[in-house]
């Protein structure tokens, strides 16, 4: 039977771990790979992961590269790259097994942010409605893709900020992506904590940097101190 390799990058999640994961605790159940990367966390999130995963990963800071990590180890057929503080739709990997096997060979879910403010609702439908729109996936929204066709484009760029658009990009050149409608449940986290007028300017600016030619080593420097790498990814 294919294979899906669960892909996630951490950093300092020791609140969360050992909750996030065991909600995942399913997908092993039905005989897929759960991976953690661990980009060498000052708190106890590798030892609290011990057990609820399937490998145990420690590799140098950053998403991109820890993702890549991860792939490079897996075994699965498909790969999916999830945050820590996702939660799952009932028959996910069904549903993502299909499009990745039988449809476009990559694609993602809907996203619902976890807070109660209205204005996150608002939020969520635009992302959800901007990457239909754009072809463009974001890491919150759960990207999944076809072994070989993460090898064909390179897997993701070693950049600092702006990895899962770039990955997007190339593997739009290939299809565009499959848009489910079933939604990944994701912290808010940052829009609480850094307020959510701020965290959309960031963000549109950052995109918007991004698409000019903007060096994404210098975006992450924008990035990071709105969203330490200290409170995790």
């Amino acid at each position: 039977m294919p294979r899906i390799s669960v892909i996630i990058p951490c950093l300092n999640e020791a609140a969360i771990c050992a909750e996030r994961l065991g909600g995942m605790q399913s997908l092993r159940r039905e005989g897929q790979e759960l991976i953690l990367v661990d980009g060498g966390s000052s708190d106890p999130t590798p030892l609290l992961a011990e057990g609820l995963v399937d490998r145990m990963l420690v590799g140098p800071r950053g998403r991109a590269v820890q993702m890549n990590l991860g792939a490079a180890a897996a075994q699965g057929d498909v790969l999916w790259f999830l945050h820590l503080d996702s939660r799952l739709p009932d028959w996910a990997s069904s549903m993502l097994l299909k499009e990745a096997l039988d449809g476009r060979g990559w694609g993602r879910f809907d996203v619902r942010l976890s807070g109660t403010l209205s204005m996150l609702r608002v939020i969520e439908r635009m992302m959800n409605l901007r990457s239909r729109l754009t072809g463009m996936v974001t890491g919150d929204q759960g990207l999944f893709v076809r072994r070989d066709l993460f090898e064909r484009v390179g897997g993701f760029p070693r950049i600092a900020l702006m990895e899962d658009l770039a990955i997007s990009k190339r593997l739009g050149r290939i299809a565009r992506p499959a848009c489910l409608r079933a939604r990944i449940l994701t912290s808010s986290r940052r829009w609480e904590q850094d307020g959510v007028w701020r965290t959309i300017a960031l963000m549109w600016f950052l995109r918007a940097a991004y698409h000019f030619g903007a060096d994404p080593d210098w975006l992450a420097r924008l990035y990071y101190p709105c969203t330490s790498p200290t409170r995790g990814y």
